[in-house]
């Protein structure tokens, strides 16, 4: 079952969010949906929020988790 999860990211310009967007799909996996606007990022997966963390951070930007959505 995908668990959803929101995450806050240090995300300013478009170039951030399609950062984002790479690394996410290159994990694999995922649905996801990116508020540029609140810099959170909404994710749906299987996949552990270690791993989600792990897989954000490839950005370079300021990742935090904030729970369960």
């Amino acid at each position: 079952m995908l668990k959803k999860h929101e995450f806050s990211v240090d995300m300013t310009c478009e170039g951030c969010s399609n950062a984002v967007t790479r690394v996410l799909n290159k994990l694999g996996g995922v649905q996801f949906d990116i508020d540029l606007p609140n810099k959170k990022v909404c994710i749906n997966s299987e996949h552990s929020v270690d791993t989600l963390l792990e897989t954000l951070g490839k950005t370079g930007k300021a990742v935090s988790y904030l729970g369960p959505k």
